[in-house]
Formats: C-alpha cells, structure tokens, sequence
C-alpha cells in the first residue's frame, strides 16, 4: 500500500546529511516550509547550498540557517528583504558563504530544466550583464543568449495545502510558486500541508503535483 504520510517533520527530514543541495519553496511567506525549515535545523545539517527565491529578513528561517553558519553557497533571487533587513549579507561580507544571483524567472526555469532530465536552455535575461560573465553565449534571431545549467536538488521542502497519502497535491493560491518546480528537481521531496485527505477527495483536475513527484508528506497546524 503506498503511503507518503510521516508522523512529524522531524521524522520527514529524516537522512538530511552535510553537504546536500536543499530546495526550499516560498515567495516571501507565502508558500514557505517554515515547519520544514525549522525540522532542518534540528537536523544540525552544514555546509548546505540552498535554493530559494528570497532569503528573508533577519529573523526568517532562511536567514537563520545563514546566519547560524550553515550554509555554504546560497542561490537565490533576492538575498536580503525589502525592509532592510542584512544578516544574509552581513555574513556574506564576512566570506562565511558563497552567493549566487539568479534571475527568478531563470531561476524557476533551471530546475525545470532539473526535472525535465534537459542539459540547460539559452536565455537572454542575464545576456551583456555581470549575470551573464564567464558563461557560453550564442547569438539567437539576432539576440545574445546566455546558457543556463539546470539545477537539481537533493531534497525539496515545500508547502501545499492538501495531500492525499499517495502525495498527490493542491495548492493555495500564490502559495503555488515554485513548490511545482522543485518537487520535479529534486532526488526526495518532503511537503508540509495544512490536511491530509482521503484518497479520492482531490478533484484530479485541481491535482497541481502528482504524488510520483513526492517521497514524504506531513500535517501541520498553519
């Protein structure tokens, strides 16, 4: 009998080790895995590359684990939020992590890439900036492109709202973004969500990720 169900997040994090590549979901709060996050902590897991869109002001789980010397490389889009907030960047001008821009458009597409098994796409975004130096370029309909390697994960920590125990998924609105993406990026795939329901219950056309893309679903409280 398939089940995906765990008891806890802790239980859900289960085999996190140093060294891996972790894909955590979120657009600023919505959608994010704080339950996740903070079960990766509790692992004590170091020198971790983590791919997220933002990084959080200080205070956030994801700012935490930088701040807390966790992280060896951090990919991302936006490294500090729109308050001001700079533990992210205090540490990196402390030499503690490597930091990686990436575009958020390019960034989602990379490991969609990841997940579709490609060897990287050629995009314009990034092309004849400081984004684009020391990458292979190739002029398209008279355009430069840049080319983009995919980007894969060993595990992805993202939040939906509904699972069944096959680990097939619904979504809440914007909580949507990049949890899609990463699930198909990554070796194992770890979903926080509000309710877990019977099997049958989820409309298969609301069904956003099907359960082949999920190794561990756990309830939490929102």
């Amino acid at each position: 009998m398939i089940d995906k169900q765990v008891a806890s997040c802790a239980e859900a994090l289960a085999g996190v080790e140093d060294g891996q590549t972790v894909l955590i979901g979120g657009f600023g709060a919505s959608g994010m895995p704080a339950h996740l996050i903070g079960a990766l902590m509790d692992t004590g897991a170091r020198e971790l590359t983590i791919v997220t869109n933002n990084a959080g002001g200080d205070g956030s789980p994801i700012a935490t684990l930088v701040w807390e010397r966790r992280v060896s490389r951090l990919v991302c889009s936006y490294p500090r939020s729109v308050d001001g907030a700079n533990w992210v960047l205090d540490r990196w001008q402390e030499g503690t992590f490597e930091l990686e821009l990436v575009p958020q458009g390019t960034l989602s597409e990379r490991m969609r890439a990841a997940g579709a098994g490609l060897g990287g796409f050629f995009t314009p975004t990034g092309a004849g900036t400081v984004l684009g130096e020391g990458k292979e370029t190739r002029e398209i309909n008279g355009r430069l492109h840049v080319l983009e390697n995919p980007l894969p994960g060993d595990v992805a920590l993202i939040k939906a709202r509904q699972a069944d125990r096959w680990g097939n998924l619904t979504y809440r609105k914007a909580a949507r973004n990049f949890g899609p993406t990463m699930a198909t990026a990554a070796r194992t795939t770890v979903v926080e969500v509000t309710e877990i329901v019977e099997l049958g219950t989820l409309d298969p056309e609301h069904i956003i990720t099907p359960g082949i893309f999920v190794d561990r679903v756990v309830e939490v409280s929102s």
